[in-house]
């Protein structure tokens, strides 16, 4: 496991499109899946993570607590599943599952998306307006697997609150820290060497 920040891509990045195959629902996910809602994350998870671990609760109830709110949510998982079986579209589909997650969770074979939005870590979280601009990206919290801080998704629920009433998004932004993508040999991106 390498310990590694989120990229803290530059705010007001246009979101990327892109076409994954939903692991639950077997349908195809893109930016238009989401064209009724005002705000748009996107999560960069995994199954074996334990950073992901840590937190997989919070995003469970994130996305409850946020169901009848105009914002969409789609994790995807980019790791090489050939080397970390764990995080295998059928063991995504397991853990979708068992944490009733009630949004897309995609597989990103190819890895192209987590080059797109220059995901570098699970957990990495992106956060886009109306107009699909990025607003937000970095932690979900103060809290890791070591440090004894409650998970409370505080930082990210607060940018989502914001946004949501109009209202102006901390600027100030703590990257995400989690396991870094497990890149298939050769695939690594120049942002990430």
């Amino acid at each position: 496991m390498t310990l590694t920040p989120s990229t803290m891509l530059e705010l007001e990045t246009q979101a990327p499109d892109f076409r994954l195959p939903d692991v639950v629902s077997g349908q195809t996910i893109s930016l238009a899946s989401f064209e009724d809602k005002t705000a748009l994350l996107v999560m960069f998870i995994c199954c074996h993570c334990p950073f992901v671990k840590h937190i997989e609760q919070e995003i469970a109830q994130m996305a409850k607590d946020y169901q009848h709110k105009s914002l969409g949510m789609i994790a995807i998982s980019s790791n090489d599943a050939s080397k970390y079986p764990d995080d295998s579209p059928e063991n995504m589909k397991l853990m979708a599952q068992k944490l009733g997650f009630n949004f897309p969770f995609c597989y990103d074979e190819t890895q192209e998306v987590a080059k797109l939005y220059t995901a570098a870590c699970t957990p990495d979280f992106f956060l886009y307006n109306d107009s699909r601009k990025l607003v937000y990206r970095g932690q979900l919290d103060d809290s890791r697997p070591s440090n004894q801080i409650p998970v409370t998704g505080t930082d990210l629920r607060q940018a989502i609150d914001c946004l949501l009433a109009q209202g102006q998004i901390n600027l100030t932004q703590k990257p995400s820290i989690g396991c870094n993508i497990k890149w298939k040999p050769g695939n690594e991106p120049e942002y990430f060497a």
